[in-house]
């Protein structure tokens, strides 16, 4: 028998409903993203600390020890920047550029999921605020 594992990830869940919380985006234009290293094919799930919507192809996983690693996945994916909420299923303890993500819809308090998309590679990243201009 095969273990597998559900992660659901979402910022807006119906009251009562039990799910981890995805910050909101993050604004990404206020950051400078400088890439460190090779990406990689997986991360460890139990690494993973929460997640960032960027838009709808891009995700960025920060994990426990402060790194951010940025998945672009390979096309855009329907409704992921407007929910800002997924799910994904396992079965080990490595989330991989080989995994489908599924869309959720919380729609009316209801948990559904939408479209599935693919996940790309991982690259670590660095955020470094922008200057702002003078006024």
């Amino acid at each position: 028998m095969r273990l597998q594992t559900t992660i659901i990830i979402a910022s807006a869940l119906a009251a009562g409903s039990v799910a981890f919380a995805a910050e909101q985006a993050s604004g990404d234009d206020r950051y400078e993203i400088r890439t460190i290293g090779e990406p990689k094919s997986c991360v460890m799930r139990s690494n993973i600390r929460s997640t960032d919507v960027i838009d709808s192809q891009t995700i960025d996983f920060r994990m426990n020890n402060g790194d951010i690693y940025r998945n672009t996945l390979p096309s855009k994916c329907s409704g992921l920047a407007f929910e800002e909420a997924f799910s994904y299923r396992t079965s080990t303890n490595r989330l991989c550029n080989v995994d489908i993500i599924r869309v959720l819809d919380t729609t009316a308090g209801r948990l559904n999921t939408r479209g599935a998309c693919g996940l790309g590679k991982f690259q670590q990243i660095e955020k470094i605020p922008r200057e702002e201009a003078p006024d």
